[in-house]
């Protein structure tokens, strides 16, 4: 062979060489660690990236797009280059102050890739791709660097290209509720659907193209189930998803702020990660901590003051009697400095010392941890519907209302009293008050407070899902982290996981709750639509423990709650949450005082969990170990159609038997007739045990266990 020959091979081998490494900057894989899932990202021939995504062979997302569009400078969109690749594997464990389970495993495959943009002075950015075995995650990762400091998006152009007309569980865009009502459709169908789907709610701002909010539930015709939502949302606008129903494509559409910008950017900074859970069992939907480990640890040093509790509270009466108000004065027309003592007394002011300290009666004689009392605060006669600034101030009581005598007469009980500060959505005027707010809730040994934003947003023009609301919400769990108070938010933007790096932000409500059973009802699918939707973001604050459910009874009332007694049990291990209310009046818990005792007794920590069945929008059966306890509880619900629960108690520690004492809805029980109808039964199981059991329409199923002793092997009969 000659040298030119030699050299010739040399340099064909080095072109291919050359050519393979190009394509392979150009294309990346990812497989989860089982395998089963499989990303590729590769850039078009305009430099834009795409990503697809697939399962045990099934497509899950089709080439989609990726990239931001920035105000006054080029886009984030096309023209990059592969620069760099890093891969990456995580597989730990470690454990959350409070949850469904003592300790969570983070086992992920990583990709990372470099962006460049060589027509605009080598600008770049960074994709971090996270595949777990459950579910794919990504966001837009933006080093500080000469060529890139502060920007503006405008919108993100994040796709999800779905592969068919897939069955969604949704709820209209919206950026300030999301407290709409479940519609159930093809993809195709969202357009003629969304007039009937978008009612008229308290603060709602529908985005004007068609969209729809997440975390959007769907399911395939070939049997996929997945999961679109976000995680780790900080400094930055909520994501609602625009809706291309011809091509079955979804794409980001942030909350725009004041003046229509999206997002105010300072490198280094990420955006939140995007998230698709995949999987062809529901239950693994709900059994998912993905979303929970894409949040950065807690950098709280000590968290013994943070305690998951149940509690009751002046409350639900305001909706259904009639006989009470949260304000205590007949006036219309109040300004916050005003004298509060001239006001005309209604007679009706719910929240007094006398009528507080018969709730705390109840809660000492039944084991609850706390109390919240609404309506406590001056400001309530004119708070609603006036875009108000400065409404309330969070320290001054109506003059019924004895703030020391109240909290010294619960702590002789051994109940904490829970602070209400409803904002009217005044975020300015809170962020004023908020350090004297807190100040007194520490001086009345106050530990927890339920927070509220019903109305327009103050600053005027803003959003409860954009950037500035998100990191008022932020801010707000963070500063009551410094006064050792727990926060529960109603009203504010939907979870994304934040629990875990703000552990002291116990739950949220941010979905249509049990308050609306009040206001025209709730479907009996809606819990069951919950929980693979609200849910999947963080634990809510459902409300619920509602026995009296034809609300007729209080008299004019002709709405009605449209589940069982029984499923109202259930909700306590369905619906999770650290922070439980016992929801209804204190007299209906004594006039059936044997259903009230699974209340008492369920859990709001919990060792670890279990996903029996499921399937988005019919039914839901989860069992749960109690921290630190030898208990378990198992809860059922389903939606308006009757079935049989199949509970299979394998959880349960093997050659050992437990009490088992289960709730159950009679024969003749549904929600709509004879709701209150429901049969105890104590009964022997081990963990071969399986128990098939009625759930009525609407209804549910709950169930405590123990372990058993000698003489319960003598009076009860054993289940197999």
């Amino acid at each position: 062979m000659t040298v030119n020959k030699i050299i010739s091979k040399i340099s064909v081998t080095l072109i291919l060489a050359l050519i393979s490494f190009t394509s392979e900057l150009k294309s990346q894989e990812l497989k989860s660690p089982d395998g089963k899932l499989i990303l590729n990202l590769e850039l078009d021939s305009k430099g834009t990236p795409k990503y697809a995504l697939s399962y045990k062979g099934k497509s899950v997302i089709e080439s989609s797009d990726l990239g931001l569009q920035i105000k006054n400078q080029p886009s984030m969109i096309e023209g990059f280059e592969i620069e760099e690749t890093e891969k990456n594997q995580v597989d730990e464990s470690w454990n959350p102050v409070w949850g469904k389970q003592k300790t969570v495993r983070n086992h992920y495959r990583e990709l990372k890739i470099k962006l460049v943009q060589p027509e605009h002075q080598n600008r770049y950015i960074y994709l971090r791709f996270r595949l777990f075995n459950d579910g794919l995650a990504f966001r837009y990762e933006f080093p500080k660097q000469n060529t890139l400091n502060y920007f503006v998006i405008e919108e993100e152009i994040t796709e999800f290209s779905l592969a068919g007309d897939h069955k969604i569980f949704w709820i209209p865009g919206d950026y300030d509720t999301h407290e709409y009502s479940y519609t159930t459709s093809k993809i195709s169908e969202i357009p003629e659907k969304m007039d009937g789907a978008t009612v008229n709610i308290n603060a709602q701002t529908p985005i004007e193209n068609l969209a729809i909010q997440t975390p959007s539930m769907m399911k395939t015709d070939d049997g996929l189930y997945i999961n679109i939502h976000e995680a780790a949302l900080t400094n930055y606008a909520a994501m609602d998803l625009n809706v291309d129903p011809d091509n079955f494509v979804f794409s980001a559409h942030l909350a725009p702020d004041a003046v229509g910008n999206k997002g105010y950017m300072q490198t280094n900074t990420t955006t939140p990660w995007r998230t698709i859970i995949v999987s062809d069992d529901a239950t693994d939907v709900l059994a998912s901590n993905m979303i929970i480990n894409l949040n950065e640890p807690t950098e709280y040093e000590h968290t013994s003051w943070i305690t998951p509790m149940k509690y009751i509270g002046v409350w639900w009466e305001y909706f259904v009697e009639g006989k009470s108000t949260w304000a205590y004065g007949t006036e219309t027309n109040v300004k916050l400095d005003q004298d509060f003592n001239k006001l005309t007394p209604s007679g009706r002011h719910g929240a007094n010392t006398a009528h507080i300290k018969e709730y705390v009666d109840f809660a000492a004689k039944h084991g609850m941890d706390a109390v919240l009392v609404e309506g406590w605060n001056i400001g309530w006669e004119d708070w609603i519907g006036n875009w108000k600034e400065n409404v309330f101030d969070f320290t001054t009581p109506y003059p019924d209302f004895d703030v020391k005598e109240v909290n010294d007469y619960a702590h002789s009980k051994g109940v904490k009293i829970m602070m209400h500060h409803e904002t009217s959505a005044s975020a300015t005027n809170y962020e004023r008050r908020l350090d004297r707010a807190f100040e007194f809730m520490k001086e009345y040994g106050y530990n927890s407070v339920k927070t509220g934003y019903v109305g327009q947003i103050i600053p005027r023009g803003e959003h409860h899902k954009g950037q500035w609301m998100v990191n008022h919400f932020i801010h707000v769990a963070k500063r009551a982290a410094d006064y050792e108070i727990m926060i529960n938010s109603h009203e504010a933007v939907r979870p994304t996981g934040l629990h875990r790096t703000y552990p002291n932000w116990l739950a949220q409500e941010s979905a249509r709750g049990t308050e609306f059973e009040a206001m025209g009802g709730l479907a009996p699918e809606h819990a069951s639509i919950l929980a693979f939707t609200r849910l999947i973001g963080g634990p809510m604050d459902y409300t619920p423990g509602i026995f009296q459910t034809d609300l007729s009874y209080y008299g004019d009332n002709q709405q009605r709650v449209n589940t069982t007694l029984v499923k109202q049990l259930s909700y306590y291990v369905t619906m999770y949450s650290p922070l439980q209310m016992a929801a209804d009046l204190p007299d209906n818990y004594e006039r059936f005082p044997d259903a009230f005792q699974f209340i008492k007794d369920v859990a709001v920590d919990w060792d670890n969990s279990w996903y029996l069945e499921a399937e988005p929008g019919d039914y839901v059966t989860i069992a749960r170990k109690a921290k630190n306890k030898y208990e378990w509880f198992v809860g059922s619900m389903t939606d308006e159609n009757e079935r049989e629960a199949t509970i299979d108690f394998s959880f349960l520690p093997e050659g050992e038997n437990f009490v088992a004492t289960i709730y159950a809805d009679a024969k003749d029980a549904s929600w709509d007739q004879n709701p209150q109808n429901y049969t105890i039964e104590t009964v022997l199981i081990s963990s071969e045990t399986i128990l098939d059991k009625f759930i009525a329409r609407g209804g549910g199923l709950a169930i405590s266990i123990k372990k058993a002793t000698e003489n319960d092997f003598n009076e009860l009969d054993i289940i197999k």
